[in-house]
């Protein structure tokens, strides 16, 4: 189920981060954007901050609650993520980033040095997982671009943070939007705001409430009215903006199972580590391997 509820907030987020790609301060409501220079802008934004996540790693700070209000967490994992090739390895670290336990940590850095080397090799043993990978950002690609007419924006204020002029918006749905999926059903009842910098056209801050319970998982289970996500993005780099912290407060049910999720996530250190053929000598760098001692692809994982 929790994939599953991971897809539907997926869905949420993304509903918020491409609302945020037709917004013009002048305009009090609109479906597209009002100022082309900017659209154009924060799109291209938006796209090279997205592929930045195929080649940059980070630290995640995973904080899992009972109940939103719960001011300690139950649980704290804390994890290197890095990019696979085919979608992102998270090896447990403590807080200072640093590994708790060496031989597990080495053995998941062998783990993934093996699915490295798959996917530089990018051959026929590779095909069927680059293609899902393919697939899943296709999917991500067509929910944005569906978004484009599903939300109405009022201009609400500016809002400081740090040295930066933040300006805000209210998001909410467009009642001529036709969804043609389950996922884009979602957008339907989503209401919302975002925060746009529009010194240098991104998306700095989003955040949202269900408005209508939401059917997920073929409608075997439901995201219950009232749960909430919010994200903040900064510039990490010159140029690039990254998340720097994100919370999901969900609560719902599959069959006649309730679930409830409270996460806040905070994510620090990226750093480049670069494309699968980079990543690979990046790893193998780490784990001491010389050029003649590189092992190749185990030959039980074709």
């Amino acid at each position: 189920m929790r994939a599953v509820v991971r897809i539907a907030l997926l869905s949420l987020f993304l509903a918020a981060y491409a609302a945020a790609q037709s917004l013009s301060p002048e305009s009090p409501a609109t479906i597209g954007p009002g100022k082309p220079l900017l659209f154009d802008r924060v799109i291209a934004n938006q796209k090279k901050n997205e592929a930045a996540l195929d080649v940059y790693e980070r630290l995640e700070r995973l904080e899992i609650r009972k109940s939103a209000s719960e001011p300690a967490p139950t649980t704290v994992k804390i994890a290197r993520v890095i990019p696979s090739g085919t979608g992102m390895d998270h090896i447990p670290v403590g807080p200072d980033g640093q590994p708790t336990d060496a031989a597990a940590y080495r053995v998941a850095l062998e783990q993934l040095e093996k699915a490295l080397a798959l996917a530089a090799e990018d051959g026929d043993s590779q095909h069927d997982a680059m293609a899902k990978f393919a697939k899943r950002k296709k999917e991500r690609s067509d929910m944005i671009e569906a978004t484009r007419n599903a939300f109405l924006f009022t201009f609400a204020t500016r809002e400081p943070r740090g040295d930066r002029m933040l300006s805000k918006y209210v998001m909410e749905p467009n009642p001529a939007f036709k969804p043609t999926s389950r996922f884009t059903a979602v957008y339907t009842k989503v209401h919302g705001f975002v925060w746009i910098d529009e010194a240098s056209g991104e998306l700095a801050r989003i955040e949202g409430d269900v408005t209508e319970d939401i059917s997920v998982g073929l409608f075997l289970g439901k995201i219950y009215k009232g749960s909430h996500f919010m994200q903040e993005r900064y510039e990490i780099f010159p140029g690039l903006w990254m998340a720097s912290f994100s919370q999901y407060d969900f609560d719902g049910r599959k069959l006649f199972s309730s679930f409830s999720i409270h996460e806040r996530t905070f994510y620090s250190n990226y750093r480049y580590i670069g494309p699968p053929k980079e990543a690979l000598s990046a790893i193998r760098a780490e784990l001491g391997r010389s050029e003649l001692s590189k092992p190749g692809p185990d030959p039980a994982d074709h």
